[in-house]
């Protein structure tokens, strides 16, 4: 049994906390000299805690303060210590690989004996597929196979040599539309289904293929990639460094990339493990911690020229919602596919806003937005995952029929 190494990188969530604990400590003598610097906007909150903290005994309030400093130092590492010591470990079967190519792979999760619609599944290439088929109860894949569909799913795996210069245009060009042609021999012509980074390597192969799609389902896809704030602001200060990391290292290796994706919310790690210290061990929820947490440390590097796509074509350039991103030559524009489609959008993603969003839903011609609770992950594996994110996509599916 391998040892858990998350959360990764585990020295930057640690510096995390640490500092910004810390910097509370060393906040108190600022709110007694009044110089805490806030801008007008706080000046509310800020006079109501100001007056809190006066009526307050210093030396008790001091105490409080490392007190409860030390206190969630000690829950975030009784949360870590307890996340490795689970005895949960993913063990469910693989389904057949039906076709591969250097590390991707295409997996079958209907089999022969499916006569539902074909569908060609497939998640991003910054995390492992198994998300969308974690555990037994919380499997997208493996519903949508129990209501008589043909779904497949891509794995595309680390990147290797035969990957290491590849770039949007040799995954959706060549490997996706190799697999696309494998599911239509098999199977007929499919339906498509991405999620996140995925969704947008669909709607590039159907760019290229418009004729060829079914339909198709798009859950939690970034469009326009300035709203609700420009992202290409923040994005300035890290681009020098994240240019020298692929550059020398031909890659953008997965740890950068788990730091990359928390600072939109430093202390979301924090806040998750020292609510999991909480937790009963053999709880079904602490399970589902467990499962994604290992889902989400099971990260994987991106290749050169994707990083340089992604991060300053999509969000630094906001290439997709100004009509600029092309793939193969070609624009892709939602607006010239005229398939089904259904946009599922979750309303606490943070990841990819709500208002990201539902300018692709506004774009496609027979698009439908299905708004979800749950956040970006959650939402695949939350208590109602099932009847509300699930059910409504297999109906949306089954509806299509199957073409020979």
């Amino acid at each position: 049994m391998q040892p858990r190494q998350g959360p990764r990188p585990l020295p930057f969530h640690l510096l995390n906390q640490a500092t910004s604990l810390l910097s509370s400590l060393s906040a108190l003598p600022l709110w007694k000299s009044g110089s805490t610097g806030w801008s007008r906007p706080w000046e509310p909150e800020e006079s109501e805690l100001r007056a809190a903290i006066n009526r307050a005994d210093p030396a008790s309030l001091q105490q409080a303060l490392s007190d409860e400093t030390l206190r969630r130092v000690d829950d975030f590492l009784a949360g870590i210590k307890a996340y490795r010591d689970h005895p949960y470990r993913r063990t469910l079967d693989p389904m057949p690989v039906v076709w591969s190519d250097g590390t991707t792979r295409l997996f079958d999760y209907g089999g022969e004996e499916a006569r539902g619609t074909p569908v060609l599944v497939v998640p991003s290439l910054v995390n492992r597929a198994y998300v969308l088929d974690l555990t037994p109860r919380r499997s997208l894949m493996r519903h949508l196979a129990r209501k008589g569909l043909r779904p497949f799913l891509v794995d595309w795996g680390a990147p290797g040599e035969a990957e290491r210069s590849f770039g949007l245009d040799e995954y959706v060009a060549g490997r996706l539309s190799a697999m696309f042609d494998l599911v239509t021999a098999r199977a007929g012509r499919p339906a498509l289904l991405g999620y996140c980074m995925g969704g947008l390597l669909t709607l590039a192969l159907a760019t290229l293929r418009p004729a060829d799609v079914r339909g198709q389902v798009l859950m939690a896809v970034p469009w326009d990639f300035h709203r609700p704030y420009r992202a290409a602001d923040p994005l300035k200060a890290f681009r020098e460094p994240i240019e020298r990391a692929v550059e020398q290292l031909g890659e953008l290796p997965g740890d950068l990339l788990q730091i990359l994706f928390a600072l939109p919310d430093p202390g979301a790690v924090e806040r998750k493990f020292r609510q999991f210290a909480r937790l009963r061990r053999t709880s079904a929820t602490a399970r589902r911690f467990v499962a994604l947490e290992d889902w989400a440390n099971d990260c994987v590097p991106l290749t050169a020229r994707v990083t340089r796509e992604t991060f300053f074509g999509w969000y630094g350039d906001n290439l997709p919602g100004r009509g600029r991103w092309q793939i193969a030559g070609q624009a892709v524009e939602p607006r010239r596919l005229s398939h089904p489609a259904l946009v599922v959008i979750p309303s606490r993603d943070r990841i990819v806003p709500a208002e990201s969003a539902l300018p692709l839903a506004d774009a496609l011609p027979n698009g439908r937005r299905l708004m979800v609770e749950g956040g970006h992950v959650g939402m695949l594996i939350g208590s109602r995952a099932v009847t509300e994110i699930y059910a409504p996509i297999a109906a949306f599916l089954a509806r299509m029929g199957k073409s020979d």
